[in-house]
């Protein structure tokens, strides 16, 4: 299983990119944690924190697209810099803010500007990897490769921020996320040799979204994202309720490594049917697998059934990104990419406002309800608009079992 991705780093130039573009991201799953972390220890309030964070991943979430669409026009290097320094002036400027004692709005006008300036690195790895490889085989490992760091991020990413936060020193988190994101993105600009290059047609043509099948998608991974969003509130506040509020992060690192593991098999296999079908089968394995987490009351099953429900995720998203890279021209790849990113922002800050209010009302367990509706709307979008996902290689491919 291994073989197909050690063969990728023999493309000259993509472990010194791939290297660069883990450690850039890397802050994507502590940045918001971090930030509830030192506004809640000094505010005393979990809503302002809360809000807060929303308030920067709405922000990243908009401007997402904007940016991918800039990279399209004008290149990596010369949009990732002038954002990403940026990025980190106004996230030193919110840690100014917290430290004095600024007005909460200076908070919230601070986090507009680290959210607005953040970029989506991994869909600009993507585009690396699309532009060096084309659409051969190795494509598929390339993307799964991504998927698989992703997941790695979303598992560590998180225990390192609550404990630099808890142990070391509240703006610990977010200072190591300022130095990750900077060191990272700059030195991935820096590598100019496997930088897709800029096509002049696409600063003359309009959005992807404007592409039925890539509107699709962006809907598909809206509803994904809610399910992401109320699952991780959703399984704190069922750990607490089960007096084991420390093992949550356990819990939550439990679906992370499902789909971990998912995407190391899925990228090594080859396959023969279509990227629309594996696509639908991805999201109803999705849904099928957090049917079970309605009925369980113990940690320790709980645990066992999240590892299960994520073994579709990166499946799923691995073909969603595949999906977009044949329906998108070449010159606005990065921003086809961008918009499952916003989309599935937007998803986790809707996924986490209405978790956390249905945990409220009607306990855990009864809120993973609505993770479980957000899962099959996510399935019913997919199979009503499949047609849309058709492609000129997934028409001529046999539908027929993996080999």
């Amino acid at each position: 299983m291994v073989g197909p991705y050690r063969e990728l780093f023999d493309v000259p130039g993509a472990r010194g990119f791939v290297i660069a573009g883990f450690v850039g991201r890397l802050p994507m799953s502590m940045l918001g944690l971090s930030v509830v972390l030192l506004i809640s220890a000094l505010t005393g309030s979990y809503a302002t924190a809360g809000a807060i964070s929303a308030t920067v991943a709405i922000a990243f979430a908009v401007a997402a697209p904007l940016s991918g669409r800039l990279v399209d026009r004008f290149g990596q290097a010369r949009v990732l810099v002038p954002l990403v320094l940026l990025h980190g002036t106004a996230l030193i400027a919110l840690m100014l803010c917290a430290a004095y004692d600024a007005p909460i709005w200076a908070l919230f006008v601070s986090g507009v500007f680290v959210g607005g300036a953040a970029t989506s690195l991994g869909s600009m790895v993507r585009a690396r990897w699309s532009h060096l490889l084309g659409r051969s085989a190795r494509l598929h490992t390339a993307f799964s490769f991504e998927s698989v760091a992703d997941e790695v991020i979303f598992v560590a990413g998180p225990a390192l921020a609550t404990a630099l936060t808890t142990m070391v020193n509240l703006y610990a988190g977010l200072i190591v996320t300022l130095v990750a994101t900077l060191a990272g993105t700059i030195a991935f600009s820096l590598q100019r040799g496997t930088e897709p290059p800029v096509r002049e047609d696409g600063a003359r043509s309009g959005s992807p979204i404007t592409i039925p099948g890539v509107a699709l998608l962006s809907c598909v991974f809206l509803a994904m994202g809610a399910v992401f969003g109320s699952v991780d509130l959703i399984t704190v506040a069922f750990a607490e309720d089960h007096g084991a509020k420390a093992v949550a992060g356990l819990l939550l690192a439990s679906i992370a490594s499902g789909s971990m593991v998912s995407g190391l098999w899925y990228g090594a296999q080859r396959w023969r049917i279509s990227l629309r079908h594996r696509f639908i089968r991805g999201l109803v394995v999705f849904a099928a697998g957090l049917a079970p987490i309605l009925l369980i009351a113990d940690t320790r099953v709980m645990a066992a059934a999240l590892f299960l429900a994520g073994l579709a995720i990166s499946p799923t998203i691995i073909t969603g990104y595949a999906l977009v890279e044949r329906l998108v021209p070449g010159p606005l790849l990065t921003e086809g990419m961008s918009w499952i990113s916003t989309a599935v922002g937007f998803g986790v800050a809707i996924g986490a406002w209405a978790g956390g209010r249905l945990t409220d009302a009607f306990g855990a367990s009864n809120a993973y309800a609505f993770s479980l509706l957000c899962a099959l709307l996510a399935v019913a979008i997919g199979v009503g608009g499949n047609t849309l996902l058709r492609t000129p290689e997934s028409g001529s491919e046999a539908h027929s079992p993996a080999t």
